[in-house]
């Protein structure tokens, strides 16, 4: 079962890269590429529905739905990023972690954000109360369910490392199984993080933080690597930078780019005419 395969990647030595897919076909590309598991991106689905990231805009149901097409895309485990958990009270937060199982995902995170600019965090009291509500129905399902506690931080310009510490202490106490704060800004930051905590930490790649390897990361005591919305960016990157070209110069070369015939060969296993 995926949970328990996703549950055991976590007990292993050594550390291991998650990718962070974005809709069903860059799942099953991730997967061909050979990588254990899958993260979502709430990024990634924003910015494909034309939203902003991290300021409520993309629903509860909408989530889901994508991350449900994901984990039917693959065989490998799923863990969804659930935001800060779809709900103003614990009770929706505990929901949203049961709507999450059944729709197939072997895992999902939730962020102590609010999604208010004026006020990005929430007290530590109201969000390990989520967090707890969060690891109580993650306990109660049949099948095994990673709960990730994520401290906001350094992603809302407050760089408080020992706060961020006693943010993950406290979540973990909650019930989280995987501890992460995103944006840690270097290799020593990364190590405290690590020896401070008794749980797994997951560490961010891609973004504005250090640029690690996953041996280094390794090194430093890491157990999970995602990439959030790295590859969703690099895409829209390349698409935006060809279009640019198209504009620009009339030209129409776009790199060493794969036929159809190839993705459909590589996303859905069959070799088409297109």
């Amino acid at each position: 079962m995926v949970g328990e395969r996703f549950a055991e990647l976590h007990r292993q030595e050594g550390v291991f890269v998650m990718a962070n897919a974005w809709d069903a076909g860059t799942a099953r590309l991730l997967t061909e590429a050979g990588f254990p598991a899958l993260g979502t991106t709430s990024a990634g689905l924003a910015h494909a529905l034309g939203r902003p990231d991290g300021a409520n805009a993309v629903s509860r149901e909408e989530t889901l739905a994508n991350a449900a097409a994901i984990a039917a895309a693959t065989h490998l485990p799923v863990s969804a990023d659930l935001e800060s958990g779809f709900g103003a009270t614990p009770e929706e937060v505990a929901r949203t972690i049961r709507l999450a199982a059944s729709a197939g995902l072997a895992g999902g995170s939730v962020e102590d954000s609010t999604g208010r600019a004026e006020d990005p965090v929430r007290p530590l009291a109201e969000a390990v109360e989520r967090v707890a509500a969060a690891a109580e129905a993650a306990r109660s399902l049949e099948t095994p369910f990673v709960l990730t506690a994520r401290a906001e931080n350094f992603l809302h310009g407050r760089p408080d490392l020992a706060d961020t510490v006693r943010r993950l202490r406290a979540y973990a106490e909650a019930g989280a199984d995987v501890l992460f704060a995103p944006g840690l800004p270097d290799a020593d930051a990364v190590r405290m993080v690590v020896t401070a905590v008794d749980r797994p930490v997951n560490v961010l790649a891609g973004g504005a933080g250090p640029r690690l390897t996953v041996a280094e990361l390794g090194a430093l005591g890491v157990r999970r690597i995602s990439v959030g919305s790295a590859l969703s960016r690099t895409a829209l990157a390349a698409a935006h930078a060809a279009a640019r070209r198209i504009l620009t110069d009339g030209t129409f070369d776009f790199g060493d780019v794969p036929s159809v015939r190839e993705v459909n060969a590589t996303l859905v296993g069959q070799v088409t005419a297109g």
